[in-house]
C-alpha cells in the first residue's frame, strides 16, 4: 500500500508542481530545438492533409450540388416515359450517362446509376440494366431495396429466375417493412415458381402470412400457399 501512495503522490507532484511542469515543458522545447527540421517538416505535411481534407470535402459538395441541378431535367424525362432524352440529354441539359461520367463520384451521379439501370429496363435492355442497377449503392429505405427489385425484374425477363428470386429476397430483406416486403416477398413466390422450386415459394407466401398478416399481399398470399400444399 505504502508503494501505492507513494506513486499516487508522485503523480500528483507532476500534474501539480509547477517546477515539475516547467522542466518537461523545458524538455520538450529542448526537442523541437534540436530537431526543428523533422518536428516542421511533420507539421507541414499534417497541414497539407488536412488542407487538402477539407479542399476535398469542399471540391465534392460543390460537384454533388451540380450534378444534382443536372438531374432535375434528366429525372423529369425519365418520369415522363422520354428515355432517350433522359439517357441523352438534348445538347443543352445532360443525361444520366453524362451525369453518371462527369459526378460518378457524387451523391447525385451515384443515383444516375439507380435511374440508368431502371431506363434500360423500361427499353428491355436487360442485362445492361443490371450493369448500372449492380453499381448502385445506398443506405436508403426504399431507393436500395428498390434497385435490387429491378435487378429481380431483369433477371425474370431474362428467364434467370432463380437469380431474380434472390434478389427479390435481398428487396424484402433490406430494412424490412410492411408496406414494400410483401410486394417483394409476392414476386420472390412467383420467382420460384417459375424455377419450379415450389417448397421454396411456399416459403415466401409462408412469410407473407405469417410476418406481414396486415399487409393487402397476406389474402393473395394465402391463396397461393392453398394451392401450392394442395399439390403436395
Amino acid at each position: 500500500m505504502a508503494k501505492t501512495k507513494s506513486k499516487e503522490k508522485q503523480g500528483s507532484e507532476f500534474y501539480e508542481n509547477p517546477e515539475v511542469i516547467a522542466q518537461q515543458l523545458s524538455k520538450t522545447e529542448q526537442f523541437i530545438e534540436n530537431n526543428k527540421k523533422i518536428v516542421f517538416g511533420l507539421g507541414g505535411v499534417i497541414a497539407l492533409i488536412i488542407v487538402a481534407f477539407f479542399g476535398y470535402r469542399y471540391y465534392m459538395n460543390n460537384q454533388n450540388e451540380e450534378a444534382q441541378k443536372e438531374m432535375f431535367q434528366a429525372i423529369y424525362w425519365y418520369e415522363n416515359g422520354e428515355y432517350d432524352l433522359a439517357l441523352n440529354g438534348d445538347g443543352n441539359n445532360l443525361g444520366f450517362l453524362a451525369i453518371l461520367e462527369d459526378y460518378g463520384s457524387t451523391k447525385a451521379g451515384n443515383l444516375a446509376s439507380f435511374y440508368l439501370g431502371s431506363t434500360y429496363l423500361q427499353q428491355g435492355q436487360f442485362e445492361t440494366a443490371i450493369d448500372y442497377l449492380e453499381g448502385f449503392s445506398s443506405d436508403d429505405l426504399l431507393v436500395q431495396a428498390r434497385s435490387y427489385a429491378l435487378m429481380g425484374d431483369a433477371y425474370m425477363e431474362l428467364g434467370n429466375y432463380s437469380i431474380a428470386a434472390e434478389q427479390y429476397g435481398k428487396a424484402a430483406d433490406y430494412k424490412s417493412n410492411e408496406e414494400f416486403s410483401p410486394v417483394y416477398l409476392m414476386k420472390q413466390g412467383l420467382a420460384y415458381q417459375k424455377a419450379n422450386d415450389i417448397e421454396a415459394a411456399i416459403g415466401s407466401y409462408k412469410t407473407i402470412v405469417e410476418d406481414f398478416s396486415d399487409s393487402k399481399q397476406k389474402t393473395e398470399a394465402q391463396k397461393y400457399l392453398f394451392q401450392l400444399e394442395a399439390q403436395q
